[in-house]
């Protein structure tokens, strides 16, 4: 024994308690919720919609919801489910509403891949070109497909952050993820899939 007091196990997290302080109406705190979460709620409403503006509109709207209605949302280790589901859910909403697209909008997506045998002016050039490419990619794919790449791939996320972000039982991501990459690789090939990802991490 070193007669140093045992460290308490129990104390909570620096974030946990910011969400609380947020949840009891700390603007500071809860502008603070906004920095930590933000970016999460945007790769998942991004993966539903791929369309930027719309995406950031889910992304106000869950934090302009979660404000509203935080004196019902009491427990701390909740809310960043809620707001991942919440976000998730609203950017559905947005997808149902759309005017449904043709397939031919799908195949364009694969048919305007980056041609590696043309030279490119500038890198930057073509990191964005195969940048957009990843992302007519994705739009071929089911929503929850999309949004488990998009949170693996794009997000860093591991398989159990997905699963809480997503809402789904707990070992159906890798299953998820591995129907995707299938998807992905009988479309574009193998080696042009592993570019594409490399490029946008």
């Amino acid at each position: 024994m070193n007669g140093l007091p045992a460290q308490a196990t129990t104390d909570p997290s620096p974030e946990r308690e910011t969400v609380r302080a947020a949840l009891e109406g700390d603007p500071a705190a809860f502008r603070e919720i906004v920095h930590l979460y933000s970016r999460r709620l945007y790769a998942i409403a991004y993966g539903v919609l791929q369309d930027a503006i719309e995406a950031e509109d889910v992304v106000q709207e869950t934090f302009l919801k979660a404000y509203t209605r935080r004196e019902s949302l009491r427990d701390p280790a909740k809310l960043p489910a809620w707001l991942c589901q919440t976000a998730r859910n609203h950017a559905c909403d947005i997808l149902r509403k759309r005017r449904p697209q043709s397939l031919r909008h799908h195949q364009d997506g694969l048919d305007h891949l980056p041609d590696d045998t043309i030279p490119c002016p500038s890198a930057g050039l073509r990191l964005a070109e195969r940048d957009g490419a990843v992302h007519r990619l994705l739009g071929t794919l089911p929503e929850n497909h999309r949004v488990a790449i998009t949170l693996r791939f794009m997000e860093g996320m591991d398989y159990r952050e997905i699963e809480q972000a997503m809402g789904i039982n707990p070992g159906t991501v890798r299953g998820i993820l591995a129907r995707a990459m299938k998807t992905l690789r009988n479309g574009i090939g193998t080696a042009r899939l592993a570019d594409l990802i490399g490029a946008s991490q």
